[in-house]
């Protein structure tokens, strides 16, 4: 009977032990989720003081659900994480195969690799900020000492370019990540495969897709889940470099929750579209966290 009641005696004491830990967790975590959620319920606008805080249930997510506005932000979001995702992939993915290469100076160059991602998300958001300046950005000045331009231009105020121009500033902070990611995944492939692949007449191009690729493949779901979480929840750098503009071309969801909230002070509706956000990222992490177990399977 003592050991039975020595191992009750010390589950107890353990539990006593991580109590702190789950009160806290409770307290910075689930409470602001059930309050943000109880908020999303109510219609709570403090530019109309004389209506209150009345309850209207789902009224909330059905306005957002419906709107234009929301599906454009969507839409806009979801361009923004392809293209940044796909160009931060295939460039991560060329830089750890050549990082991967034996060469003199190798462990220097992964060093330096890692500086535009150590760098505040904010001196990065500036920094690009200032090279696409109109009037004394850097890039307009290369570009026409080159001969490309003729004059200036203002690439953050125009629609086409200022996305294009927020997705160069993001692949350029989170391609090192990437690589780094996809060379420590390079480096438990044995070389032997290679060695083997080149005995048996197979070049390196066949070397890559067909045995590096696939043997890759765990490795690059784990990347793409990672990189898509934090892409689809992109805010910071829209806020610096173009808060939302020009013409809610780079207004996406992230930054139209916090518009809601915090410009329009309309707190109910940005309670809405925080959860809606949070149920589009579950939704994604479902989707390749299947993706996963059936490639471990296979």
């Amino acid at each position: 009977m003592r050991p039975k009641n020595f191992r009750k005696k010390e589950t107890y004491f353990a539990w006593l032990l991580i109590l702190p830990a789950f009160v806290f967790i409770g307290i910075i975590i689930f409470y602001p989720m059930i309050l943000s959620f109880c908020m999303s319920l109510f219609q709570i606008e403090l530019t109309r003081g004389d209506i209150g805080t009345p309850f209207i249930g789902f009224r909330n997510y059905i306005e957002v659900l419906s709107s234009s506005y929301f599906w454009d932000s969507i839409g806009r979001t979801v361009y923004f994480t392809v293209v940044s995702i796909g160009l931060e992939m295939l460039f991560g993915f060329l830089i750890a195969l050549l990082l991967n290469q034996e060469f003199k100076g190798r462990g220097l160059l992964r060093s330096l690799l890692l500086l535009p991602w150590a760098l505040p998300i904010t001196v990065d958001a500036i920094m690009w900020k200032w090279i696409f300046n109109a009037n004394y950005g850097a890039l307009n000045a290369f570009l026409t000492q080159i001969g490309i331009i003729d004059s200036y231009r203002a690439w953050l105020t125009r629609p086409w370019s200022a996305m294009h121009c927020v997705i160069v500033a993001d692949v350029w902070k989170v391609t090192p990540l990437v690589a780094l990611l996809l060379l420590a995944g390079l480096q438990t492939i044995p070389k032997e495969l290679y060695e083997a692949a080149m005995v048996d007449g197979a070049g390196w191009q066949s070397y890559v897709f067909r045995i590096l690729i696939p043997l890759l493949t765990p490795t690059f779901l784990v990347v793409l889940v990672l990189r898509t979480l934090d892409a689809f929840r992109v805010f910071d750098i829209i806020y610096i470099m173009t808060q939302g503009g020009p013409a809610n071309a780079t207004k996406v969801i992230s930054f139209l929750t916090y518009q809601e909230a915090f410009k329009f002070l309309n707190f109910g509706k940005g309670a809405a579209l925080a959860y809606i956000i949070t149920m589009f990222v579950a939704l994604i992490a479902l989707v390749y966290t299947r993706l996963m177990q059936r490639q471990v399977e296979y």
